[in-house]
């Protein structure tokens, strides 16, 4: 018998999907611990709209304004000590005084976002650990650690859990409280100091060198050429480990001494998509043309930029527009100042206009100019390519093209997604092929109350599958039912019945084998849903 060995070539592309993959659940995991902080950072956003030096009560004594109202002899003495509380030793006012601003900048985000790490690594066991580990490494410091949280995070939880190997099964029954607790703070402890005198100040130089690059685009005017890597890297999943290991920890630290950033733009800006699906929407045939408009309004307002994904795979040539409709954006908000208080997750204009006009008025003109410019561009050059090819793709009706283009948006991000299949489920040559597609039986032997949906990062697609569901059982007329979404690491054994995508469901099971499990392939419109419903029905009935 004879073997075959791959070719140098089929290893080599082998080698890089491996690498791709690699990055995608890299930058996966670091947008797991962003990503469920988002609501923190827009609260922090909003106070430093309040509360710094230049914000919109950053001149307002709201306690000596109301003594000053009394009118009675003691007035000016009054006025004295309220002015005298309302300064601190820096002579800021009372607002910044008030001492929301600095603090959870310092230690609240990059707590939560460390505690986030260690509990997607080992739990809330990981997530004590790394928030004990991390405030080492921010008080080590002088600027805030959000790097340094991301790392020191998810490893304090990862150190938990080789620690807890090493004596599981061992421990006399009824000690395992007090040894649990004990090694579990005296890891922490010397993890706190570890980061203190050594992890604290390594991260230091090395957000300082970061934001130094920065400075230095910022400084030549070459800011705009970081969307020849972003942009590109959008289109292949690659993004995450960019924007939320570099663009998002730099920009909160800009947004703190400036009250703004820039960076928070480069992804987020939902311009150079839009261009593209406006090209399509007016100049496309076929299916792309069709499905464009309901794709421009999940880009541009639910914030969904994967949508726009299969249109430029199907024609790669338009990676041109949106580099360059990126590179507009860019330079207009670098021209004029233009930035956001806090990230815009996920990158929708409603969001982008919630995170830039704490900054005033001026800047939101800004920022909306910058995506009208970014849309105009990437439009006018996705005209010019699709016109050139228009004779040639109404001879084939761009037969099979978007199909075969959202298969590949899949395969790039190495699953599924709600985005990707209400894509799919408006193309006329994917919707039996879709319908037919197989799934997991639903099983009958538990009851069920709890319905979780359930995917890498607990938002997003799961949370729409989530509304889908729901929606089908408040109309059954059945209650007693919750349905929610979760990340896969944050099942705990107290669901009834998982519903994952068909890539995700042997994870999903080894998080939680007692529950039923249910495989999908489409999140927004599965016959398995209606399957769900009925087995719920039936068992409230007693059949």
């Amino acid at each position: 018998m004879t073997t075959t060995s791959p070719s140098p070539a089929a290893t080599g592309s082998s080698g890089v999907h491996r690498a791709r993959l690699g990055v995608q659940r890299f930058g996966t995991f670091l947008s797991g611990m962003i990503m469920p902080n988002i609501a923190a950072f827009i609260a922090w956003g909003f106070i430093t709209s309040l509360f710094i030096a230049v914000g919109w009560l950053g001149n307002w004594h709201p306690v000596a304004d109301l003594l000053g109202g009394f009118g009675n002899a003691d007035q000016v003495g009054w006025q004295h000590a309220m002015t005298a509380l309302a300064q601190n030793p820096d002579g800021k006012t009372f607002p910044q005084y008030v001492g929301l601003v600095g603090p959870m900048i310092t230690y609240l985000l990059p707590l939560l976002i460390a505690n986030t790490g260690g509990r997607m690594v080992y739990r809330e066991r990981g997530g004590v650990v790394a928030t004990i580990a991390t405030m080492g490494v921010i008080v080590g410091t002088t600027i805030p650690m959000f790097l340094g949280a991301m790392i020191m995070g998810p490893l304090a939880g990862w150190l938990t859990k080789q620690m807890d190997k090493l004596w599981d099964g061992k421990i006399r029954p009824g000690f395992e409280m007090l040894v649990n607790n004990f090694s579990a703070g005296i890891l922490g402890m010397l993890l706190a100091i570890a980061g203190f005198f050594g992890f604290g100040p390594v991260f230091t130089v090395i957000s300082t060198f970061l934001g130094v690059i920065v400075g230095w685009l910022v400084s030549h005017g070459l800011l705009p050429l970081l969307s020849i890597i972003v942009e590109p890297a959008k289109v292949l999943f690659l993004n995450n480990a960019i924007n939320h290991g570099v663009f998002t920890p730099l920009g909160l630290q800009q947004a703190s001494e400036t009250g703004k950033s820039i960076l928070f733009l480069v992804e987020a800006n939902p311009g150079p998509g839009l261009g593209i699906l406006l090209a399509f929407a007016f100049f496309g045939v076929g299916e792309a043309k069709a499905t464009a408009p309901g794709a421009i309004l999940i880009q541009f307002v639910g914030g969904i930029h994967e949508i726009y994904f299969p249109y430029v795979l199907m024609k790669p040539v338009l990676i041109v527009s949106a580099i360059l409709g990126g590179m507009t954006g860019v330079a207009t908000n670098a021209l004029f100042n233009g930035g956001l208080k806090f990230p815009a997750a996920p990158g929708s204009i409603i969001a982008v206009t919630l995170a830039a006009a704490p900054a005033g008025v001026g800047n939101l003109l800004v920022v909306y100019l910058s995506v009208i410019l970014a849309a105009a561009v990437s439009f006018l050059v996705s005209m010019v390519f699709l016109l050139r090819t228009r004779r040639r793709d109404l001879e084939t009706a761009g037969a099979g093209d978007l199909s075969a283009a959202i298969a590949q948006t899949e395969a790039n991000k190495g699953k599924s997604s709600a985005a990707m299949d209400a894509l799919r489920d408006s193309s006329a040559a994917t919707a039996t092929a879709g319908a037919a597609a197989a799934t997991t039986a639903v099983a009958t032997d538990r009851r069920i109350d709890t319905i979780v949906f359930a995917c890498d990062a607990g938002m997003g697609s799961s949370a729409m599958g989530a509304s889908v569901l729901r929606n089908k059982i408040k109309k059954a007329g059945i209650d007693g039912i919750t349905v929610t979404n979760k990340a896969i690491a944050n099942l705990d054994g107290s669901e009834d019945l998982i519903i994952t995508q068909q890539q995700l469901t042997d994870r999903a099971r080894g998080q939680n084998g007692e529950a039923m499990h249910v495989s999908v392939d489409n999140f927004m419109n599965s016959p398995k849903y209606d399957e769900v419903v009925e087995l719920v029905r039936r068992q409230r009935e007693g059949a």
